[in-house]
């Protein structure tokens, strides 16, 4: 019921199609999963604790990708002078799923028991290189 007071009125107000769904479904399978799934007690790869693992990742990328959404779309109103780049939300949802992308593969990292400041740092500037790479494709187009 949260997610649905959260994220159906954000979906109405900023034009925002498929946001009340994945935010929804990520809160939801995110509560879930933290209330009632039992901690692993493994690391990552060990067999019996994989399901929670992935459970989680999904969890977390799902509801990360939906929470970051609206802040991604009104930075880019502000930001992009453009009209058209502006109001392409299309780019929104891939910067705000890059975004989950990157809190996931966190998650990944904790179980691997390898999260540290210089790995996390890596990681997020591999995740805006690319970024960087894929708007400058599609400036060059």
């Amino acid at each position: 019921m949260a997610g649905l007071l959260t994220f159906v009125p954000i979906e109405r107000r900023m034009e925002l199609p498929g946001l009340a769904v994945e935010g929804t479904g990520g809160t939801m399978l995110l509560f879930y999963t933290l209330a009632l799934v039992p901690p692993p007690t493994g690391w990552w790869l060990s067999l019996p604790d994989l399901p929670v693992y992935g459970l989680l990742m999904l969890a977390v990328f799902w509801s990360a990708a939906a929470t970051t959404l609206p802040f991604v779309h009104a930075i880019r109103q502000r930001v992009i002078q453009q009209r058209p780049r502006r109001l392409n939300v299309r780019e929104a949802h891939r910067q705000s799923h890059e975004i989950g992308f990157l809190a996931a593969s966190l998650v990944v990292l904790s179980g691997l028991r390898v999260l540290t400041v210089v790995s996390f740092l890596l990681l997020a500037l591999i995740v805006v290189t690319s970024e960087l790479l894929i708007l400058a494709r599609s400036e060059a187009r």
